[in-house]
């Protein structure tokens, strides 16, 4: 609370008080494109369906997906069938129509919450959006921002590129993005001491390459992009303490290779088995989990092993106490960084400053002649924010818009 809550309020006020640019001409644009594409779809889905009906309305797109094309209820709520993003996606791979409308719901979404509100959000007197910062939101530590949610503007898809593209520097100035590379995965290595997961960090290997050549048993060099994707979804699902089950629909594979994938995952893994049953057992001995930098949280119902019967499948307590963990100590440690950047800032006298955060990455804006020293200084401090047994890594990037920066 003393060494990195507490500073950390002037960061950010700082932040909030400075806010960042818009470009609302842009944001107008986007908002025609978008409303051009819904109706777009509006048309397909209506085509689909063999008639109209209210898109929006859970209760008539219900009747439609389970009376009229019989599809299978996945799940059931209070009122009805369900028809929530995971329902519509395992009905996707029996009908094209439930497919349009994730899309149409995720393009309606980001046009109400972004690019039609984002211009009402700006303040007159600065001309930039001033989002709120808060601490004591989500309880694994991280920050959380509102008024408007900077942090939940999707990073790989085209329409959240788009959005990024409407966020500006000062006028004449840069943008310069500072994120972490595969913290949440750095932290694991760090508390598990795996011998391989850290020798890979040391020797900055490609993780996920790695983990798919162990795994699937062949060379660096043979790894296919498809093993490497299943190999990445293994390491956060092992962070998230995902089921066989779980990986096998992420990953469109049969259950019994999903869970012969993980148990190879921990054959070769081992420090990182002992560290997760030791979080385990720690939790529910002592009625809570640390972060790395002493952070509590609470955490009821983990369960004694002996009772378990397959100790892969972790329930609800579980989870939240490995993510805890890990998730709160990449917050505790992007918290530290933010601290050491902003006062060597002000130290050495640079104009640049921070603007936003976004969990592993920093934002902030700079007179182009300050770019070789911010790099330097930004690069510096969050590399050594908080001391781990393997290498921080960050990467950098700078541009006239925020989506310049994702390149």
């Amino acid at each position: 609370l003393a060494e990195l809550e507490v500073p950390l309020i002037e960061v950010l006020a700082e932040m909030e008080y400075h806010g960042i640019r818009v470009d609302v001409a842009r944001l107008r644009e986007l908002s025609a494109q978008f409303q051009e594409k819904i109706e777009a779809l509006r048309g397909e889905i209506y085509a689909l369906a063999g008639r109209e009906f209210n898109i929006d309305s859970r209760l008539q797109l219900g009747a439609l997906l389970f009376e009229e094309l019989r599809l299978p209820v996945v799940k059931r709520t209070k009122t009805g069938p369900s028809t929530d993003a995971e329902v519509l996606e395992e009905l996707a791979l029996l009908h094209p129509l439930p497919a349009k409308i994730i899309e149409y719901r995720h393009l309606a979404k980001l046009k109400s919450t972004y690019v039609d509100a984002l211009p009402e959000l700006i303040l007159p007197q600065t001309g930039r959006i001033h989002s709120s910062f808060k601490q004591d939101v989500a309880a694994t530590g991280r920050l959380s921002s509102q008024d408007p949610n900077l942090q939940n503007i999707p990073i790989r898809t085209p329409q959240g590129k788009a959005i990024r593209s409407a966020f500006l520097p000062e006028e004449g100035w840069r943008l310069m993005t500072a994120d972490y590379s595969q913290i949440e995965l750095r932290v694991l290595a760090h508390f598990s001491q795996d011998a391989a997961l850290m020798a890979a960090f040391a020797e900055d290997r490609d993780i996920h390459a790695q983990v798919a050549s162990e795994v699937y048993g062949v060379p660096l060099a043979e790894v296919t992009p498809q093993m490497r994707r299943s190999a990445k979804a293994v390491n956060f699902g092992v962070i998230y303490g995902q089921s066989p089950f779980g990986l096998a629909r992420s990953l469109g594979i049969d259950q019994q290779d999903a869970a012969l994938f993980i148990d190879r995952y921990f054959a070769g893994y081992p420090g990182v088995d002992a560290f997760l049953t030791q979080t385990l057992q720690q939790a529910r001995r002592d009625g809570y989990v640390s972060t790395i930098l002493g952070r509590r949280r609470p955490v009821q119902g983990v369960r004694d092993p002996a009772t378990v019967a397959d100790k892969r499948q972790r329930n609800l307590p579980e989870r939240i106490a490995i993510n805890t963990v890990i998730q709160g100590s990449a917050a505790d440690i992007i918290k530290q960084a933010m601290l050491q950047v902003h006062r060597r800032l002000k130290r050495e006298k640079l104009a640049a400053r921070l603007l936003v955060q976004i969990h592993d990455e920093l934002m902030l804006e700079f007179p182009p002649h300050e770019e070789a020293a911010l790099r330097q200084l930004v690069v510096e401090e969050m590399t050594t924010a908080v001391p781990l047994r393997v290498p921080l890594k960050v990467d950098v990037h700078t541009g006239t818009n925020w989506a310049e920066c994702g390149d």
